[in-house]
């Protein structure tokens, strides 16, 4: 490393330092005064700009300290974290993080604004953003573990998926019934693990996503697909940038389009990819409806509507704002995202988005139709070529690297903080 790297980096340190007396000296956020709140919001202001310089001058060079040069496939989680251990000040300790999670949203620090700064740097890197996709797509160490049994018995129960491996194909049914498939970080493990494993299997051919039946009294005994993010969760402090609103989206979801990396160099076949069919009954609303736009089928019931009310809570509905628009079109993009217009299936605009609309009671016979007609030998690698066209990687890495710190910023503002505290 030259010089100027260790200067920067012992500059760095020195500054986060400071920042981090002078924050413990003040009261808990929820509990400053205006003046107090502006001090504490020009120290780390201070300290962002001088992480965002060193990133933009040295990220690759983080990087490759941090996986020691790209022998090692850390997830974003474990990114975060060993940057802090290894660049002091670059990124919030264990410590640090444990002490905001300990608190509801509204009275923490937002220190997750400081990994969204490492993560876009580290995704804007044509180098070092690839290879921390790919290590995205390797399949989790909860999923390897429970490969042999699934393999053996087909069936996976987790606390938020039922997984069913039967006539090749994956049948994942979300079973968050108390809260109608709200999403939460449980969630997002779970859909990875039972993605992971249905990748992984070589007898699924074809997974099938649906939601299950429902115990909460408003649709009691009704299949409901998702109604999105749990805001609860977000009031808690219980959604994180690392463990939800980025694994999501790199992990599974990315899972969903590209399939799983391969290991070992040289490695010369194409990953491995099978085709996935979606099917609503009653609502996909915020991260549901964003879930449909990656499958390669869509079903729904005549009485199922599709809403993404992300700019109303006040975030970003994930990579929706770059995949909705390619399937419906701008101006539909911009009514359902901006505007938060909801879709029902009974009309025309619902076919932009949706591929069969059926009614409830004919969904199953549908359902196995579709799985059909999807399972042929050809249509893993056609769907494969589709996506390299429609969705680059390239394109998907540079928006998921301006998501990062957007999202980290909008999770953390006071709009948002006053909305989901209803839900507290």
């Amino acid at each position: 490393m030259t010089p100027t790297f260790d200067t920067d980096r012992a500059r760095l340190a020195d500054v986060a330092a400071q920042t981090d007396r002078l924050l413990a000296e003040l009261p808990p956020p929820g509990e400053r005064t205006i003046g107090q709140r502006t001090e504490a919001a020009a120290a780390h202001d201070a300290a962002r700009r001088l992480r965002a310089r060193f990133l933009d001058a040295y990220a690759d060079q983080v990087y490759d300290e941090l996986t020691a040069y790209r022998t090692r496939h850390l997830r974003v989680d474990e990114l975060a974290e060993a940057a802090a251990d290894m660049f002091p000040g670059l990124a919030p300790t264990r410590a640090q993080l444990a002490a905001e999670r300990s608190r509801p949203q509204a009275d923490q620090e937002g220190r997750e604004i400081d990994q969204g700064i490492l993560l876009r740097a580290i995704l804007r890197s044509q180098q070092s953003g690839r290879h921390l996709m790919d290590a995205m797509l390797r399949p989790t160490p909860r999923a390897l573990r429970l490969l042999p049994e699934f393999r053996r018995t087909g069936v996976l129960q987790t606390e938020a998926v039922h997984l069913e491996r039967r006539d090749g194909v994956a049948r994942l049914t979300m079973c968050r019934d108390d809260c109608l498939n709200a999403e939460d970080e449980q969630q997002v493990d779970d859909m990875e693990t039972a993605v992971d494993l249905a990748l992984l299997d070589p007898n699924v051919r074809i997974g099938l996503v649906r939601g299950g039946e429902m115990s909460h009294p408003r649709y009691a005994g009704r299949r409901v697909f998702s109604a999105g993010i749990n805001l609860k969760a977000i009031s808690a402090g219980r959604i994180t940038l690392t463990g939800f609103l980025l694994r999501r989206e790199l992990g599974y979801l990315h899972k969903l389009v590209r399939g799983r990396a391969d290991d070992g160099p040289g490695r010369w076949r194409p990953p491995a990819q099978k085709p996935w069919v979606a099917a609503v009954d009653t609502f996909a609303i915020g991260g549901g409806c964003q879930l449909l736009l990656v499958f390669d089928h869509v079903l729904a019931a005549t009485d199922a509507y599709l809403s993404l009310p992300a700019a109303q809570e006040g975030i970003v509905p994930g990579v929706a704002n770059l995949r909705l628009g390619r399937i419906a079109g701008p101006r539909l993009a911009r009514q359902v995202i901006l505007g938060g217009r909801r879709i029902s299936t009974s009309e025309p605009e619902a076919r932009l988005l949706i591929d069969e609309v059926v009614p409830p009671e004919e969904m199953d016979a549908a359902i196995e139709r579709a799985l059909d007609r999807l399972s042929g030998d050809a249509v893993a690698v056609n769907r494969r070529m589709l996506t390299l066209a429609e969705e680059p990687v390239d394109t998907l890495r540079e928006y998921l690297a301006e998501f990062a710190l957007e999202q980290a910023l909008r999770i953390h503002a006071g709009d948002v903080i006053d909305k989901v505290g209803r839900f507290g």
